[in-house]
């Protein structure tokens, strides 16, 4: 006979957060061209920061965002126009007030919530 283990879950939700890969976390300036923060780092440390549960940034190869036009990814270099993704995973709490926090970084970005429900598991103890 095997034990199984036992699960618990929570509540949670996730964000999606699309853009441009070229879209920057300041205005950009003809003196910053090349040293301009890319937005989707910056979105994931200012995640670390917040204590987020996770932060990660999806490329993409083919799609459009915003009812923009569809584009794909180039044979020889990155398209910095095709959508990518930023995720954050955390409580709803957490999330609205990330997004308020950083309502200006985001004013024109699609940025869509999912509630989730995070799973947990506790194995049983082994006989000793």
């Amino acid at each position: 006979m095997t034990d199984t283990a036992i699960l618990t879950s929570s509540e949670i939700g996730m964000l999606r957060i699309y853009m441009a890969p070229r879209d920057t976390a300041e205005p950009r300036k003809a003196w910053k061209l090349w040293s301009a923060r890319p937005l989707y780092r910056e979105l994931v440390l200012q995640a670390k920061f917040a204590g987020l549960m996770n932060a990660v940034a999806h490329h993409t190869h083919y799609g459009f965002s915003n009812h923009g036009p569809v584009l794909d990814q180039g044979a020889e270099t990155s398209n910095p126009y095709l959508t990518m993704c930023v995720e954050l995973i955390g409580h709803r709490a957490d999330l609205e007030f990330f997004c308020q926090r950083h309502a200006v970084l985001l004013e024109a970005k699609v940025v869509i919530y999912k509630h989730l429900e995070r799973w947990s598991f506790v194995a049983p103890a082994r006989p000793q």
